[in-house]
């Protein structure tokens, strides 16, 4: 049917108001697993350095003669082990027309930046905690940069072929890059030889931490075949959020931001940030028409000891 001669429709009207939901949506992931699991402590310096430590062997046949003269072996002394800070930052302009009109979805603009650039820095602190970097002492034009997770795990590990651990700049401390070999299938086998690995050290892991591609495969591991839900919620479980290991149960974390070629086998509590400065929010230097602000943390990785965790390098993603 036609529209009747002379009606005033929409296509024909001045002055119509815009119609923008109020709401800005966004699927960008904030989820920052490892550094959300492990511990928090102080850092007071840009070296920031601890002990390390372990039990000698023990000696089955520990049977002294009654009466015997006591004699005194030279304990064992503590292993110093360092991590360097790195200051990571967002920062935010905003004029102050910008901040003073009607906007749709936020009533202050400065205030909706800095929350955005906060969840982008805690991104990328726990890329940089993640990563397979080594130390960098820095300079006044380098930027300190702390070795991450990839670097620390020395003792118990699987790679593939040509794989190597980074080389160790004193005593425990990574001074390399861990070297990527060639990329393999992850299997159950090798996740539960890390596993074994690090509890005969003397660790106790509790979380699995891994890409959503090798997630998915582990998934498919007879460890957790036994996938039970009531029949009246009628649902097929085919994930594996806890994965029942011969040494404990451990919790299947993925992770976004660490490196999707690893699985890492983890003890949170062997682990932590120490933080020189905690997250701070700066106001800057007003030079125009407009407000500037930085967020700011500065903060390095720390491992408590690195034989209480473990990892499975050098898996393929696709």
């Amino acid at each position: 049917m036609a529209q009747v001669t002379g009606t005033y429709s929409v296509y024909d009207a001045k002055g119509l108001r815009e119609d923008l939901s109020d709401i800005i949506y966004s699927i960008s992931p904030t989820e920052t697993p490892f550094m959300s699991g492990i511990g928090k402590e102080k850092a007071t310096a840009v070296l920031h350095e601890w002990q390390t430590d372990s039990l000698a062997s023990a000696v089955a046949n520990n049977a002294q003669i009654e009466g015997d003269e006591i004699g005194f072996s030279a304990p064992s002394a503590t292993t110093r082990v360092n991590n360097r800070t790195q200051i990571s930052r967002k920062s935010v302009i905003v004029t102050g027309t910008l901040d003073s009109v009607s906007k749709a979805g936020r009533n202050n603009e400065l205030a909706y930046q800095i929350s955005k650039a906060s969840k982008e820095l805690k991104r990328d602190m726990e890329s940089s905690l993640c990563a397979n970097n080594s130390p960098v002492v820095g300079d006044d034009s380098t930027a300190r940069e702390l070795a991450g997770l990839a670097g620390w795990i020395q003792q118990n590990n699987d790679a593939g072929a040509g794989g190597a651990n980074g080389q160790v700049s004193g005593a425990d401390v990574p001074g390399t890059a861990r070297t990527d070999g060639t990329q393999r299938a992850f299997t159950e086998s090798q996740l539960k030889s890390v596993i074994k690995k690090c509890w005969d050290e003397g660790g106790d892991p509790s979380m699995v931490m891994l890409g959503s591609f090798n997630k998915q495969v582990l998934s498919g591991f007879t460890g957790g075949s036994t996938r039970f839900d009531p029949a009246e919620n009628k649902r097929l479980v085919a994930a594996v959020d806890v994965y029942e290991s011969d040494f404990g149960a451990m919790t299947v974390v993925p992770n976004r931001f660490s490196r999707s070629r690893s699985a890492y086998v983890i003890q949170p509590d062997m682990f932590g940030v120490a933080f020189l400065r905690d997250f701070q929010l700066m106001d800057l230097a007003k030079t125009g028409d407009a407000t500037k602000q930085a967020l700011l943390a500065e903060y390095t990785l720390v491992s408590k000891n690195e034989k209480a965790s473990g990892g499975i390098f050098d898996l393929t993603t696709s």
